[in-house]
């Protein structure tokens, strides 16, 4: 099944970007996925197409218009499912006729469309495409959920500019708030970018072997271990012994050790969970060993 993606974005111009290039944008031409940039100044609806107002009680910007947000998730809505119906086996075969630039396959907007409640839970397809509201008040972005979305058929980002969104939409559209870091961005582009790219490189077939993710950082709770390559001795320093000894029981020990080691050192945080989650699984084997 081809997976879809849909960028709600005050700037469509910014995609695909990077992942029109390597991994990502192969994966693009060969119909592994498709990409929508949608403007969502086409969903307002004044002349002016006004997407932002003044915060309510006062204070610095604007803020991204709720009504307007409203009706761009609705037809990303109402498209997407469309599109993940079509793309389903066994009908499936192939890519759907859709440009993977700037949305152009889309209806021009339909303002009444999909207002009041039945936009809110979606329908069909699109009740299982997940909405995503990129900000720094979200919850932070993990492998784990990243893996998640890659497995199902698609998922709509919401960028955000200004001071932010209109709360009400979370709730109202049943937004999930994601965030990529404790830090601020002019907008949600470039964050967007880099959830898409996480899950992109997921799908099968994108990755040159299936495998090459299964041990990189955060797949199993930890950071990755170390790597090296030729030569095998640069100013002074050198690879170390075990990697050049042909013992694979050692060097997979080697190698989880180190991760371990780094993660307890640069991300403590992770280590805890690794650690928590450790000790639970353990706790929860020796109950079902008493327990039998």
């Amino acid at each position: 099944m081809t997976f879809h993606a849909a960028v709600l974005t005050l700037y469509p111009e910014m995609f695909p970007g990077p992942l029109g290039v390597s991994l990502a944008g192969r994966a693009l031409r060969e119909g592994k996925w498709t990409l929508d940039a949608v403007q969502i100044r086409d969903f307002a609806a004044d002349k002016h197409r006004t997407v932002d107002d003044t915060p309510a009680g006062g204070g610095a910007g604007m803020v991204l218009r709720v009504d307007v947000l409203a009706n761009a998730i609705d037809h990303a809505r109402a498209v997407m499912a469309e599109k993940v119906d079509a793309s389903a086996p066994p009908s499936g075969a192939g890519a759907p006729a859709t440009s993977p630039w700037h949305g152009e396959d889309l209806d021009p907007p339909c303002r009444e469309a999909g207002r009041g409640t039945a936009g809110a839970a979606g329908g069909g397809g699109a009740a299982a495409i997940p909405v995503i509201a990129m900000t720094p008040r979200g919850k932070p972005l993990t492998q784990a959920r990243v893996r998640e979305l890659a497995q199902g058929p698609g998922v709509i980002v919401v960028c955000g500019r200004f001071e932010g969104f209109d709360e009400r939409i979370f709730a109202g559209r049943a937004v999930e708030e994601v965030s990529v870091g404790d830090i601020v961005l002019s907008g949600g582009e470039c964050a967007a970018l880099m959830l898409l790219d996480a899950c992109i490189r997921l799908l099968p077939g994108v990755m040159g072997a299936a495998s090459s993710g299964h041990e990189e950082s955060f797949e199993n709770g930890l950071l990755e271990y170390p790597h090296y390559t030729r030569p095998q001795e640069w100013e002074g320093r050198t690879i170390p012994e075990v990697l050049r000894s042909g013992d694979h029981a050692k060097i997979a020990e080697w190698r989880q050790r180190q991760s371990e080691v780094d993660t307890r050192s640069r991300r403590p945080d992770l280590w805890e969970r690794h650690v928590g989650a450790r000790d639970q699984s353990a706790s929860g084997a020796r109950h079902e060993v008493q327990d039998v």
